[in-house]
């Protein structure tokens, strides 16, 4: 059985570009949810089999840290790996983020090779 893969953004084109770049980088997933926040991320992780996911941190709504914040309180999601995707990669943000379970970041805009370079080893 595949994997399955959450994109959290909320550009809709952001998304399409990052589930490209996975198919680019030769990651295949057998599913590829969609969120445009860290609400629709957790409603989309309390009804579906998740493996990983690729997160933004600045999103209305809920924001990247808010959705780790919330996520860590699921005793259901709490051991789902999240890889930040982001244009905030300061050590300040992204230091927040690790404490808050997050397993690595990468910096936008990105390559397939860097995708593959950081999701690889998680997978």
């Amino acid at each position: 059985m595949g994997k399955n893969v959450l994109l959290v953004d909320d550009s809709s084109t952001m998304r399409k570009i990052v589930g490209r770049s996975l198919r680019q980088a030769g990651i295949e997933f057998d599913n590829i949810f969609e969120a445009a926040d860290g609400i629709e991320a957790l409603e989309i992780l309390e009804k579906e089999k998740v493996d990983i996911v690729l997160s933004d941190i600045n999103m209305p709504n809920m924001d990247g840290i808010s959705f780790l914040r919330e996520k860590a309180t699921r005793d259901n999601m709490k051991g789902i790996p999240v890889l930040m995707i982001s244009t905030e990669t300061g050590d300040d943000i992204i230091g927040e983020a690790k404490a808050l379970g997050a397993v690595g970041a990468i910096k936008k805009p990105f390559t397939p090779d860097k995708v593959n370079e950081v999701l690889g080893p998680l997978l």
